[in-house]
């Protein structure tokens, strides 16, 4: 879903969509900054959104789980996931478990349940690179991912899905 205008088929394909956000408030200012991105794409959109937050990124993806679980058991599932975090290279290997670990369980969670999930975790080397990134006047990894989470969304509903 490119650029910020959609055709009337695609608007209708994700009508009334029920997105959940799971952010990560490890660093407060940059969760801000990539929750007001996804925030803003998810009203254009018209979605409704919840939100849950945890403690850092390495958490989002059992959040996820746990999220979606009761919600379907609860008959009101999620059409869509939004992961935001940001994880900032350090002096040790803690970087590479976070990073990688977080985006293998996003990954794992999306294909075996088929849950259209936008990866806004963003892997950076300092707060000057993490800030350039969650800004929406930056490249608004935030907006992104509801982007993204959007569009299979409509993909998944194109194609007989939810």
């Amino acid at each position: 879903m490119a650029g910020p205008r959609r055709g009337r088929r695609e608007r209708s394909e994700i009508e009334a969509a029920r997105i959940l956000i799971v952010e990560a408030r490890y660093y407060d200012a940059i969760a801000d900054a990539l929750l007001a991105g996804a925030m803003r794409a998810l009203n254009e959109a018209k979605a409704s959104v919840d939100r849950i937050s945890v403690p850092g990124s390495l958490e989002i993806p059992a959040a996820i789980v746990i999220a979606v679980d009761a919600a379907r058991r609860k008959r009101h599932p999620y059409d869509g996931v939004v992961a935001l975090g940001c994880v900032i290279r350090g002096e040790t290997l803690h970087f590479e478990i976070v990073s990688h670990q977080s985006a293998r369980g996003l990954m794992e969670i999306s294909i075996a349940r088929g849950l259209p999930l936008g990866n806004g975790i963003i892997t950076v080397e300092n707060e000057t690179q993490a800030f350039a990134r969650a800004r929406m006047e930056g490249q608004d990894k935030g907006g992104d991912a509801a982007r993204a989470a959007l569009a299979l969304v409509a993909l998944r509903r194109r194609l007989g899905g939810r």
